[in-house]
Formats: structure tokens, C-alpha cells, sequence
């Protein structure tokens, strides 16, 4: 018999999630994890986005040449 124990209980979500990485031995609340904390990432790296465009057009304006 394996030393995989099908009854206990889910590990728990990984630190870093590595796409394309097997899901096979993953239990569906492993996966339900997994989504909710790379949904969180999808946040935080578009408020990163955000706040670096922000700074971005501050910059062009700020260094735009005058037009006279």
C-alpha cells in the first residue's frame, strides 16, 4: 500500500505557486486556495501597475519639453 493517505488532512497552500506545476496532488481545497491567493496577486500586482503609471505621467509632464 502507498504512504499516500487519502483521508488526511489538505497541506497547506504553498508560499509560492508555480504555474504549469503538476496539480495532480492537489486536493480541491488545496485548488480553491491556490486560486484565491493568485487572485489576490492579480490586486496587488495591478495596484503596482497603477501606482507606477502614476508616477510615469508625473514624470512626463515633468520633463516635457515647452513648446515656445
Amino acid at each position: 500500500m502507498s504512504d499516500d493517505n487519502i483521508w488526511a488532512a489538505p497541506r497547506a497552500a504553498s508560499a509560492v505557486f508555480v504555474p504549469g506545476s503538476d496539480l495532480s496532488r492537489l486536493s480541491v481545497a488545496e485548488l480553491q486556495a491556490e486560486i484565491i491567493n493568485l487572485q489576490a496577486e492579480i490586486v496587488r500586482l495591478q495596484r503596482e501597475i497603477d501606482a507606477r503609471s502614476g508616477v510615469r505621467a508625473a514624470a512626463d509632464a515633468l520633463f516635457k519639453p515647452s513648446s515656445s
